[in-house]
């Protein structure tokens, strides 16, 4: 897997005492700037999520927590909750209950 960059802390401008629209487009700048890179990184991360990639039964992730969901296109089982068998063409949700992956 690629490495995801966390974004910096942005360094916001000093305000003045009194009200300045160069101050205000300043912080605007950058809180753009910093949300922009946060929305990369969050969207790099969805994109990795299991959940949000398409497998086979073979090439699921291992050594995942509880209740990770993922989808696989050669199932040939399709009954909730029984442990996921390949060698079919039935593309189904999957979830790991902590040993085996089943299909829910």
């Amino acid at each position: 897997m690629n490495q995801l960059q966390a974004p910096a802390v942005p360094n916001l401008p000093l305000p003045k005492d009194d009200f300045s629209k160069q101050y205000l487009n300043q912080l605007t700048n950058v809180l753009r700037i910093f949300f922009n890179g946060d929305n990369a990184t969050l969207t790099a991360l969805i994109n990795y999520l299991p959940e949000n990639q398409v497998y086979t039964l073979a090439t699921l992730p291992t050594g995942i927590g509880m209740g990770y969901r993922a989808f696989i296109t050669d199932s040939s089982i399709t009954t909730f909750n029984t442990i996921a068998a390949s060698g079919g063409t039935n593309k189904v949700p999957v979830f790991y209950d902590g040993t085996n992956w089943r299909v829910g």
